[in-house]
């Protein structure tokens, strides 16, 4: 009797964790950015004189709104520290909008100014899933390791709670939703500070509508075009616009 007794005591709070689990298929999760706009900036006399007038993060909200293994990610607003017009990029601009059912994406990129419409395939990341863990957003996340643009990694956290292979920007394949992504060549992080599975609007998961779309590969040879003229002269300026180039593209 007491060894019943002693089981039931076991099982119970075991049972309780199972039950309590969630897997959810349609919600918004609303991620912090965070930049180092110091470090991004590379080194020189004119940068330097810059660094001081700006300050050390950009940190910036998006949200990333899915439903019918169909998703949008876009800006939502800034953090409190404000933040220069040069510096913001096409931040507010950009949106990327994945079908998973089709394994098509369709996003806005807004490059030097100009609004470039994209459809393609979506990339297939080779991940390598490790045995790490960490609460991100109040979900169990495991921790998984890829590399893009052949020689930068990326350090990501999913969890199976959340029934879609998605994550920010173009982050994504992992079987489970990433609610953290780190990149240490750009000085940058993505955290899911809340996820909302209540009054989801499902109107605003749609494509970007243009009268032309174009593919990664121009959008690549178009960036690289218009870099052409900058030639570094050491490895820091290297490393610089090798960040312009992944930003611009992830």
């Amino acid at each position: 009797m007491k060894i019943k007794i002693f089981l039931l005591l076991i099982l119970i709070p075991a049972y309780s964790c199972v039950t309590a689990q969630q897997f959810i298929s349609k919600a918004k999760i609303e991620y912090e950015v965070k930049s180092n706009i110091q470090k991004t900036m590379g080194n020189g006399t004119f940068e330097d004189m810059l660094k001081d007038k700006l300050p050390q993060f950009k940190v910036g909200y998006f949200s990333f709104t899915f439903a019918n293994n169909k998703s949008v990610y876009k800006f939502d607003h800034w953090g409190d520290v404000k933040v220069p017009n040069f510096i913001k990029g096409g931040d507010e601009e950009n949106v990327w909008y994945y079908d998973y059912n089709t394994d098509k994406y369709n996003n806005q990129k807004s490059i030097f100014g100009t609004n470039i419409s994209l459809e393609d395939s979506i990339p297939k990341l080779k991940w390598r899933i490790t045995n790490d863990n960490r609460i991100i957003a109040g979900f169990n996340c495991r921790k998984a390791v890829a590399v893009i643009f052949d020689s930068v990694y990326v350090f990501a956290f999913y969890t199976d709670e959340i029934m879609i292979s998605g994550g920010p920007c173009s982050i994504n394949g992992l079987p489970g939703m990433i609610l953290g992504v780190t990149i240490p060549r750009l000085y940058t992080s993505w955290i899911a500070t809340k996820v909302t599975v209540n009054g989801v609007d499902e109107n605003i998961i749609k494509p970007v509508a243009s009268k032309k779309y174009y593919d990664m590969k121009f959008l690549e040879k178009t960036i690289n075009d218009r870099l052409n003229d900058w030639t570094p002269d050491n490895d820091d300026e290297r490393q610089q616009k090798a960040r312009y180039l992944w930003g611009f593209l992830l």
